[in-house]
């Protein structure tokens, strides 16, 4: 069984969330070096210090450290010389050193310094657009224009001043708003597009696209899978189409470029990725999406109140997906009082899945058990009744130990079928399945086999809930086709956005504030509400198999 120490470990590893500082930093100090001269260790056949060939190379010398604790006299040291070192090699390197040491060290009180004193020469502009950028940091964006501004009339025509012009640039377009206009990044070309494509046409629902003379536009953006892509998809959104928020992005490759290019130009995003820490960015990043973290939560709950469930299995693929699902599982458990008595991972490659449930049950390790083997041996060996083959195969002597009272596999209803086949297999009865929205689909009694009617699993998307929607029903009538979750939460984003702005949210500011505000909302499939961390609280139903088909779990407490 697997540890939960290396569980966690894993997850850390698959994490991407970034944490961002706000504590004011200290000024810097550069830290004085003393050189020593070590003799060099003779070896054998050689004279200490005295190489047998002597093998000449160009020698750069780095930039001096300094001897004093004055981070600005320092500087001033390195800004002459990357003009009055003895070659171009030396001087560059110096300079370089220098603009390394303003943008990624000193503090504003500092960089204030650097930028109001003709002794800093070249560094002076380096140190202005620092100070713009940390002021966007805290939403200053008069200030941020004013270092720019600065940039561009002390370097004209430089890199560095087209780069300032950009910024004051995407600056003036975060104030110039179309009140009607949304935009959405979305992959739209790749392997990726067709899911795109089906989030892109709930979305114009949700905006009444569909609807004559609606009033709203939207404003499309391809990330074509690709961060950088999507990241200028928002910048283009925001300069040339002057959008008043931006939906997106599905992929949890691209939705962080997404949300933190949206927050720092001060545009409000609804993120429809499941991706960990996605509203941590900043406080304009809301997202619409069943996470893992709602599913779990409404699982465990209905496992634990409604069937008295307290002792846990948990089976999962060594991915992404299955790691976080895995971990917050565990966590949800413990914190309700629960227990994990085995754990187990497996490859997304598998395929067999007979060891992992050997693993998981117990029967794999049969040195771990050798007196009772012994025991059941001898036992098989004396009775008189008759055998299969299998039952006679030393592999499985032992039973199996099912010390819990379900398995969690957050996984594909492939793998889940394929599991459910092997712990027949072993003999695991009397134990129920539970996954995650990927279950609920049409084959899934069939490939649930012996299990089908011991299945637990969530999702938003419930038959109920279907049946009783206006937009499933138009959405149908539209496209032939039942809508998915994807469609939904898309059209359920359009629609809050829609709603928000047309009763008064005109400007990002304000819709930022109204979006945070969100309580009851009348979704697709019920009511929607914005939570703390701006995620979009939505309904999750607990559902089941009988007689072939998916139905919500009937609660009867025990």
């Amino acid at each position: 069984m697997t540890s939960r120490f290396a569980l966690l470990l894993s997850a850390c590893l698959l994490a991407s969330c970034t944490t961002v500082a706000t504590k004011k930093r200290p000024p810097y100090k550069p830290t004085p070096v003393t050189t020593t001269t070590k003799k060099p260790k003779s070896m054998a056949g050689m004279t200490a210090g005295r190489p047998p060939e002597q093998i000449q190379s160009e020698t750069l010398t780095l930039p001096e450290q300094p001897k004093t604790e004055d981070a600005l006299e320092y500087l001033k040291v390195l800004v002459n010389k990357s003009v009055q070192a003895p070659t171009k090699a030396e001087q560059d390197a110096n300079r370089l050193h220098a603009i390394d040491i303003v943008e990624n060290k000193l503090n504003e009180d500092q960089l204030e310094d650097v930028a109001d004193s003709s002794d800093f020469g070249f560094l002076r502009a380096h140190a202005m657009y620092r100070l713009g950028e940390l002021a966007l940091d805290r939403k200053d964006t008069s200030a941020a224009k004013k270092y720019f501004a600065a940039v561009e009339d002390f370097v004209p025509g430089t890199d560095q001043a087209i780069r300032a012009q950009e910024m004051i640039q995407q600056l003036d377009a975060s104030k110039n708003v179309h009140t009607e206009t949304v935009g959405v990044v979305l992959p739209l070309s790749g392997r990726n597009a067709p899911v795109g494509q089906r989030a892109l046409r709930g979305l114009e629902m949700g905006l009444g696209l569909h609807i004559p003379g609606s009033g709203f536009k939207l404003a499309v953006m391809d990330s074509e899978g690709n961060p950088d892509s999507a990241r200028r998809g928002v910048e283009r959104l925001v300069k040339e189409d002057n959008v008043i928020a931006i939906v997106g992005s599905l992929l949890s490759k691209t939705a962080p470029a997404v949300a933190a290019k949206s927050d720092e130009l001060g545009v409000p995003t609804v993120a429809l990725s499941q991706r960990s820490g996605l509203t941590e960015i900043g406080p304009t990043v809301f997202r619409n999406s069943l996470t893992s973290g709602m599913q779990v939560r409404a699982l465990v709950r209905t496992a634990m109140d409604n069937l008295g469930m307290k002792k846990f299995a948990i089976l999962y693929p060594n991915d992404a997906y299955g790691v976080e699902f895995a971990n917050i599982f565990w966590d949800e458990v413990l914190a309700r009082g629960g227990q994990i008595t085995a754990v187990q991972n497996y490859s997304t490659k598998e395929t067999d899945f007979r060891l992992v449930v050997q693993r998981l049950v117990g029967t794999y390790f049969g040195e771990a058990r050798q007196d009772e083997f012994n025991l059941r041996l001898k036992e098989l060996q004396h009775s008189d009744k008759k055998r299969s083959v299998r039952q006679s195969n030393l592999e499985n002597i032992l039973p199996p130990i099912t010390d819990f009272d379900a398995i969690f596999i957050p996984d594909s209803v492939k793998a889940m079928g394929q599991i459910s086949a092997m712990l027949s297999y072993n003999d695991v009865k009397n134990v129920k399945l539970m996954g995650t929205n990927l279950w609920n689909t049409k084959d899934v009694a069939r490939r649930a086999g012996n299990f089908s009617n011991n299945l637990l699993f969530v999702d938003s998307l419930t038959p109920t809930a279907q049946d009783k929607s206006r937009f499933v029903a138009e959405y149908k009538a539209l496209y032939n086709e039942d809508p998915s979750l994807i469609e939904v939460q898309a059209y359920d984003a359009g629609l809050i956005l829609r709603q928000l702005i047309v009763a008064g949210a005109d400007s990002r500011e304000e819709l930022t504030q109204k979006l945070s505000q969100l309580s009851r909302f009348p979704g697709a499939l019920g009511p929607l509400s914005m939570n703390a961390e701006r995620e979009i609280e939505r309904p999750v139903t607990a559902l089941t198999i009988e007689k072939g088909e998916v139905i919500p779990f009937k609660s009867e407490v025990k």
